[in-house]
């Protein structure tokens, strides 16, 4: 799939919000324990989000999206870029199991929070710019 540097941007922030939430010792949610994290932790978050999200973001299948809409994909077809991004992990069945099931939702995550196509024939730059 092809999607815009500020589609990743956003899809792989986002995810890192909700894992900085997660793991957050004061339970503070997302965006509360976003702005509590130091610049460099912050940094390491997005990194090993990034490391994540950005293989199965790129592996995803070519889908027409309609401006003014996000693009959709099936369970299947992320847990199938999941799967084929993970590749052997050297551990059990089951852990194998948690460990997919685990980074499908990360993207999840990240693919909710796409911001909308735009029309790129229809943007029209202001008269001052």
């Amino acid at each position: 799939m092809r999607f815009t540097e500020h589609e990743l941007t956003v899809a792989v922030t986002s995810a890192a919000k909700t894992v900085a939430g997660a793991r957050s010792l004061r339970r503070a949610k997302g965006e509360a324990a976003w702005e509590a994290m130091s610049r460099i932790d912050r940094y390491h978050l997005l990194e090993a989000v990034g490391g994540q999200v950005l293989p199965v973001l790129l592996a995803l299948p070519d889908v027409d999206v309609e401006p003014g809409t996000r693009p959709t994909f099936t369970d299947q077809q992320v847990a199938e870029a999941v799967e084929a991004t993970l590749g052997e992990t050297g551990v059990g069945r089951m852990r194998q199991k948690v460990a997919v099931a685990a980074r499908v939702t990360l993207v999840r995550t990240a693919l909710a929070q796409l911001p909308v196509r735009q029309d790129p024939d229809a943007l029209t730059v202001p008269d001052h710019l």
